[in-house]
């Protein structure tokens, strides 16, 4: 078995986590295989110390300083590795960005992660989140996950159904949360693909661009379009992309909600409820391009969230919950964050 990796003390995580929270873990350790991540789970100096596993970093919320040990995931590789008349499976490291993933498959002729372009964040994050954009989920393309389980100190294989897929969720943030860690996954690719143009606002980019029967990767470049206009860029300013998850709510509520606010936006759910727009309602509420302190809200997208610079962790907690409370009192709602709060 591999060497122990070289631990590091007293890191800053402030160029790991997109909000640009300047916290401090007491150790760091970067994982790039399966062995290094097997040899720091066995080491008994590390068996007390908290544990924090961190991808991309584009969805986390870092409130202070992590007393234990953050191992930051970053396996590499991208591959085909069979196909069936329905599909071509691709598999992918944790560590690889998502975005890189999606413009890889395009390369090589495989639709169907077109919507999802530009999210954000790494491989091994995307099924703990099930990220979804513009009509599409990851759950819809995948396959299979590998996963080391830190408690049994074993790797497995887990499927679809395993995984247990919601919005904006599954069985990593339920009962295997703290407990698991993705390795790779693998995505089965439609060989007979269709373009997904459900989304009105992609359907008026693919429209305005004079495309008839857009190709898969002239899709990927309307979402790009889209979300590099509507979106910051954490280079320039720290955010963790849309803070609050959309709201689902029951048909009657909804319809009552509408007798009050005729302008609500909001999308017809299979089981009959409806997903409301949270940036719409944010948004009445007077936040869209306020601050409290170096926290503030984004003026083009009321969803965002934004460290205008040097702002804690808590400083955005709390611009968060003050926005929640402003919604619910509104309109009776409760928005939930999308990013994990450490």
């Amino acid at each position: 078995m591999t060497a122990l990796p070289a631990i590091q003390t007293d890191f800053t995580l402030r160029d790991h986590n997109t909000f640009g929270i300047n916290a401090i873990a007491k150790r760091y350790v970067t994982i790039s295989s399966l062995e290094m991540l097997q040899k720091v789970n066995a080491a008994s100096e590390f068996s007390t110390l908290p544990r924090l596993v961190l991808g991309g970093g584009s969805n986390i919320l870092l409130t202070g300083d992590f007393p234990g040990l953050v191992l930051h995931i970053c396996m590499a590789g991208m591959a085909i590795v069979g196909a069936d008349d329905g599909a071509t499976y691709v598999r992918a490291a944790a560590g690889e960005k998502w975005h890189e993933l999606v413009l890889w498959t395009l390369e090589r002729g495989l639709g169907g992660l077109e919507n999802l372009s530009l999210i954000p964040g790494s491989v091994g994050a995307a099924p703990i989140q099930n990220i979804g954009a513009y009509g599409a989920e990851l759950k819809d393309f995948f396959h299979a996950a590998t996963v080391f389980d830190f408690e049994t100190a074993t790797v497995s294989t887990l499927d679809k159904a395993a995984c247990a897929f919601g919005y904006r969720d599954s069985i990593f943030k339920q009962s295997l949360q703290g407990r698991a860690v993705i390795l790779d996954v693998t995505l089965a690719l439609p060989k007979h693909w269709l373009p997904n143009l459900g989304y009105a606002e992609l359907r008026q980019e693919v429209a305005a661009q004079g495309l008839d029967a857009p190709t898969a990767k002239a899709i990927s470049d309307a979402v790009i379009a889209i979300r590099t206009r509507k979106l910051p860029d954490p280079a320039v300013i720290g955010n963790a992309g849309s803070f609050f998850k959309n709201p689902v709510v029951p048909a009657g509520q909804r319809d009552a909600l509408m007798e009050r606010y005729p302008q609500l936006v909001s999308y017809a759910q299979p089981d009959g409820s409806y997903k409301l727009a949270a940036g719409w309602m944010i948004d009445q509420c007077g936040w869209k391009g306020r601050s409290l302190g170096a926290a503030g809200v984004y003026e083009k997208q009321a969803l965002v969230l934004v460290n205008r610079g040097g702002a804690s962790g808590q400083e955005v907690l709390n611009l968060a919950r003050k926005i929640q409370e402003d919604v619910l009192a509104r309109f009776g709602v409760t928005i939930e964050p999308e990013p994990v709060v450490v």
